[in-house]
């Protein structure tokens, strides 16, 4: 019995990726052993982030770096690390923002239900811009014009939802907002955070950027990491430690907080929800150690064997089927599965839910099954959970004997 049919929850087979909702990305036997020999000692939190935050400078180039509980922590600490600074008064109010600037610029095609991080932190967003694209009435996007209109005087900051195809790029909302001296605040979750990935967002001068630690990196799921300007990173983390100690005898490492900007210490405000264990920062630590050093160079030659296999499976069995390459050298292809209702006797929906409902329970990845698509995702795929996938994927694609009977 596995530990969680210890608990009565059965495991799933994961075929659709890092996802928050299954747990996150695996984690290397390496990260794993980690955070168990981390829990094994007592560690000032405050040194521990500290050394986070040297190992964060090696590796992106940003000024200083925390650990969090996640990317929406992230967003949640870099918001309230710009709105409030080193005033006292504001770590202590928020998110009550009564008396300061709060509001946050952002195109309004970037909106969406991940931003709540930015606004439980007390901001109110600024919308410009619309995405004529999608919307079927123009071909236009969000201009960088149309920030600097937003900007005022209770404009605190930017967000900016990265992808390599947003509109306007980020260099251009980055030069828009400094010139009227505005920090802008960077949602990279979706990123893959490669190194050279996170040396060009904070190339572009972005003052913070928040990614995942649970997926790509395949840290522990509930990490994350804020980098960038130190002295709003160092706000971030003084929003979040237990700083429950004597000002006199509190010794901050130097290379994340600057006792010399700070009057006293604020008390346990907004972040002390979003605290991080000693467990969580090593594993963290260790898993992006593992990834800057090429330790998953293999990962994709692994995947696409055992996509492969599922492959020939569909191809027996007459369901149709291609890959989607890599977006890059980290990446993982993908697997997109064709459900034919008029063969398979149900849609994709259908086919989706008796996975779930099924023993064992599969979970693909649902984003396309509007277009009557599955997506395979191999990144937890194991031989054994492989075989197990093809004869769960049988069961539900094969046409049925009253389908076959129909063709004739």
């Amino acid at each position: 019995m596995g530990i969680y049919e210890e608990w009565g929850v059965e495991p799933v087979i994961n075929a659709s990726g890092a996802v928050t909702r299954l747990g996150g990305a695996p984690m290397p036997p390496a990260v794993l052993k980690a955070f168990v020999a981390a829990a094994g000692e007592s560690v000032c939190l405050d040194r521990l982030q500290g050394a986070a935050s040297r190992y964060i400078r090696q590796v992106t180039g940003a000024e200083a770096g925390l650990v969090t509980c996640g990317c929406a922590a992230a967003l949640t600490l870099g918001t309230a690390a710009i709105l409030a600074g080193q005033n006292l008064r504001r770590i202590e109010s928020l998110p009550n923002t009564a008396g300061f600037p709060d509001e946050f610029v952002m195109a309004r095609e970037q909106r969406n239900g991940y931003d709540h991080a930015v606004r439980a932190a007390g901001a109110r967003l600024v919308e410009v811009g619309f995405h004529e694209l999608v919307a079927g009435a123009g071909v236009r996007r969000a201009e960088s014009w149309e920030y600097a209109a937003a900007f005022g005087p209770a404009t605190a900051g930017v967000l900016y939802v990265y992808d390599a195809k947003a509109s306007p790029p980020l260099q251009e909302v980055v030069d828009c907002a400094h010139a009227r001296g505005i920090p802008v605040l960077v949602d990279a979750a979706a990123e893959l955070p490669t190194p050279t990935n996170l040396q060009a967002l904070l190339g572009s001068g972005a003052d913070l950027v928040a990614i995942s630690g649970g997926k790509g990196l395949r840290g522990p799921q509930s990490t994350g990491i804020l980098c960038g300007r130190r002295d709003l990173v160092g706000s971030a983390a003084m929003q979040m430690l237990d700083l429950d100690d004597h000002f006199e005898l509190w010794d901050p490492p130097p290379e994340l907080i600057d006792k010399a900007d700070w009057p006293g210490l604020p008390r346990h405000g907004i972040g002390r929800a979003l605290k991080v264990s000693k467990e969580e920062i090593v594993a963290l630590l260790t898993a992006l150690r593992l990834f800057v050093s090429g330790e998953h160079a293999g990962e994709p030659a692994r995947a696409e064997r055992q996509l492969e296999q599922i492959a020939g499976m569909l191809s027996d069995i007459g369901c149709e089927h291609r890959f989607l390459a890599p977006q890059n050298e980290q990446s993982l292809p993908l697997l997109e599965i064709e459900v034919a209702e008029n063969a398979v006797g149900r849609t994709a929906f259908e086919v989706c839910q008796r996975l779930r409902r099924g023993r064992p329970a599969v979970q693909v990845n649902h984003s396309r099954l509007r277009e009557g698509r599955l997506l395979i995702n191999p990144l937890h795929l194991t031989d054994e959970r492989t075989a197990i996938l093809c004869q769960r994927l049988r069961e539900e694609l094969a046409p049925s004997a009253e389908q076959q009977s129909h063709s004739l």
